[in-house]
């Protein structure tokens, strides 16, 4: 007979990726977990057989969220409107919380050693989802002749920027310097015509 579980999933979850991306995974133990899902240890286990696999429903979820919200940032009239607020997307993700938590990605990326393999191909996925999401939506007509370079280029710098912003928030750790290097990074994406009209 199958034990029905006595907790909301999605709640769970919500709050074993919260521990996750608060202290990263070889900080956390499965204790950590059961105390924020104010869930008994055992029926963790139970549900879910290990931390790993609770990491990787965790993390699936997150992406899910990250694409959606990348998706709603990115649907825009012209392309500085779409970068901005695709980048704000991010910085706010990152530096929301007291302290700033970071970005998720990232941490998952540097740790993904230790985690282990299935950690890595979820983070190369993300990205290059996001990657194709990014073109797709500089793609449109209105917002591909703005651009300085091909929308699967400008997705490819703009990824790869990312990743340094994600870097230099832990430097800074102030959503104003990160977005003074956002806007300095969408200028050099977009041409100067489209300088002159906005």
């Amino acid at each position: 007979m199958v034990m029905t579980r006595q907790f909301n999933e999605a709640t769970v979850l919500d709050k074993v990726l919260d521990v996750f991306w608060s202290q990263g995974w070889v900080a956390t133990s499965m204790a950590d977990l059961a105390e924020a899902a104010d869930v008994q240890r055992g029926s963790l286990y139970h549900a879910y057989a290990s931390k790993e696999h609770l990491f990787e429903l965790a993390f699936d979820r997150y992406a899910e969220r990250v694409l959606a919200d990348s998706r709603q940032a990115l649907d825009a009239p012209t392309a500085r409107l779409a970068l901005q607020r695709f980048f704000e997307t991010s910085i706010t993700s990152m530096t929301a919380d007291v302290p700033p938590r970071g970005c998720f990605t990232t941490k998952t990326a540097v740790e993904s050693a230790a985690i282990g393999d299935s950690a890595l191909r979820r983070v190369r996925d993300l990205v290059a989802q996001l990657e194709v999401v990014i073109a797709d939506a500089l793609s449109r007509d209105a917002l591909r002749d703005s651009l300085r370079m091909s929308p699967d280029q400008t997705a490819r710098a703009v990824m790869i920027f990312t990743r340094g912003l994600a870097v230099m928030e832990r430097i800074h750790a102030e959503p104003g310097s990160l977005r003074e290097m956002a806007a300095l990074q969408i200028t050099l994406l977009l041409g100067s015509e489209e300088s002159t009209r906005t």
